[in-house]
C-alpha cells in the first residue's frame, strides 16, 4: 500500500496529536511531549497512524486549509474591493474636475461674446459727427465716448494715451505710423473713411474695428498691449 504523506496537516486537535504521539512512541500528558509529538507529526505518513485516527487527523487538515483558503479569499476580496472604491473615487473626481472646467469655459466663451458684441453696438457712428477743421483733445475724446461701449473705453482709451496722447496728427517719425491708435501704415484707415488724416471719428471707427477683429475687443487689445508695449 502506498504512504501518503502528512506533512502540512494541521493535527489541530489534542486527539490528532495524542495519537501521531502514540505512532511514533511519545508518551503523552506534558507539554513538552506534545511539542515532540508535533514535531514527529510533521514526517508522518497516513500509514503510521492507527486506521481508527486517519480519518479524523485528515478531517482537522483539510478543516485547516479550508479555512486558509477562505481567509486569503477574503483578503483578496477586500484588496479588490477597496481597489474598486478607489477607482470609483478618482473616476467621481475627475468627472466633476471635467464638468467644472467645462462649465468655466463656456462662461468665459459667453463673457467673450458679450463683451465683443458690447464692443461693437456703438452708440453713433464716424458719420453722425459735424467735420470741423481742427478738434480739441475733449472733443475728440467726446467722440471716442459715443462710439465705444461704456465697458470698453478706459480699455481704449488707454491705449490712445499711450500711443498718441489724443493726438489725432500724430505722426511717428520712424516707423510712419499715424494717428490717434498709431494705424501704420496710416494709410490702412483709408477703409474706414477718405478723411482718415483729418477726421478723429474715422480713426476712432479704424481703431475699434482693428481691436475688435484682432483681439475680440478693445480691453483685448489693452491686455496685449501691457504684455508687450504694442498691439
Amino acid at each position: 500500500m502506498s504512504r501518503i504523506s502528512v506533512r502540512g496537516f494541521a493535527v489541530a486537535s489534542a486527539t490528532a496529536v495524542t495519537t501521531v504521539g502514540a505512532v511514533v512512541g511519545v508518551a503523552s500528558g506534558s507539554q513538552a511531549s506534545v511539542d515532540n509529538t508535533e514535531a514527529a507529526a510533521a514526517d508522518a505518513t497516513i500509514a503510521d497512524i492507527p486506521a481508527g485516527q486517519q480519518a479524523q487527523v485528515q478531517t482537522a487538515s483539510l478543516t485547516q486549509q479550508a479555512d486558509e483558503a477562505s481567509t486569503s479569499a477574503g483578503a483578496a476580496a477586500l484588496k479588490a474591493a477597496q481597489e474598486s472604491a478607489r477607482k470609483a473615487a478618482a473616476q467621481t473626481a475627475q468627472d466633476k474636475k471635467d464638468a467644472a472646467d467645462a462649465k468655466a469655459q463656456k462662461e468665459a466663451e459667453e463673457r467673450k461674446k458679450k463683451e465683443l458684441a458690447a464692443s461693437r453696438s456703438a452708440a453713433r457712428d464716424a458719420g453722425d459727427f459735424l467735420v470741423k477743421s481742427s478738434y480739441t483733445v475733449a472733443e475728440v475724446q467726446s467722440m471716442a465716448r459715443q462710439m465705444v461701449a461704456s465697458e470698453q473705453f478706459q480699455c481704449f482709451s488707454n491705449i490712445v494715451d499711450h500711443e498718441s496722447s489724443w493726438n489725432y496728427r500724430a505722426t511717428n517719425a520712424s516707423s510712419g505710423a499715424y494717428g490717434l491708435v498709431q494705424a501704420l501704415p496710416g494709410s490702412k484707415m483709408a477703409s474706414a473713411g477718405s478723411d482718415w488724416q483729418t477726421n478723429p471719428a474715422t480713426q476712432i471707427k479704424w481703431g475699434l474695428n482693428y481691436m475688435n477683429d484682432r483681439y475680440g475687443s478693445p480691453c483685448g487689445a489693452w491686455s496685449f498691449w501691457q504684455a508687450n508695449n504694442w498691439y
